[in-house]
């Protein structure tokens, strides 16, 4: 099933050339776990894996500030005004913001250090799941949706995909543990 997915990564600001306003970072890096949800004190995580990009559509990707769709789009890479780049260590970006106040707002955020992470929302187009370290590997990205700057490291998309996800982990793990001691209870029983 398909999943849309958000992750944050870093951000910074480049001089302005030719007054252009131009922002590079990686929005996502390759084998870098992610602790995604906590339950009962056991922690689920995520990690891409490196090549979950390769099958990727990434035809028409607006960089976002936050995710939003009420803020305008700050470049795109139909307008080739975004660049994605996926190398060894993931995603890198290179955006030339457009010069409305909102990009500007946003290019002198960055700048200041106040913004310095970046996101992007994805669909999954494969996974895996390893019970043994409770780890989610996304092998492959079927597409990307956005690239995003974004105020705060939160993963508001992907904690609740996560949730759903991991809660379901998390019951199958307490339901093979709660049968495994029925059997030991029946099997004294049965012997003794």
């Amino acid at each position: 099933m398909d999943k849309e997915r958000r992750l944050t990564m870093e951000i910074r600001s480049l001089d302005i050339e030719d007054e252009q306003m131009i922002v590079e970072g990686y929005a996502l890096k390759f084998d870098s776990p992610t602790v995604l949800y906590e339950i009962d004190g056991v922690e689920y995580s995520e990690v891409i894996e490196r090549g979950a990009l390769d099958n990727a559509d990434l035809t028409d990707v607006p960089f976002k500030y936050n995710h939003s769709d009420h803020v305008m789009i700050m470049a795109r890479t139909r307008s080739k005004t975004l660049r994605l780049v996926p190398d060894d260590q993931g995603l890198f970006i290179q955006a030339n913001l457009a010069k409305t106040t909102a990009g500007k707002d946003l290019y002198e955020l960055i700048k200041r250090g106040d913004i310095d992470k970046m996101s992007f929302a994805f669909t999954v187009g494969e996974d895996a799941y390893d019970k043994k370290t409770r780890t989610r590997k996304i092998r492959g990205i079927k597409k990307l949706w956005d690239v995003a700057a974004v105020e705060t490291p939160a993963y508001d998309t992907t904690s609740i995909s996560a949730r759903s996800f991991f809660e379901v982990e998390a019951e199958k793990e307490r339901k093979a543990s709660e049968d495994a001691q029925l059997r030991r209870k029946l099997l004294l029983k049965t012997y003794f």
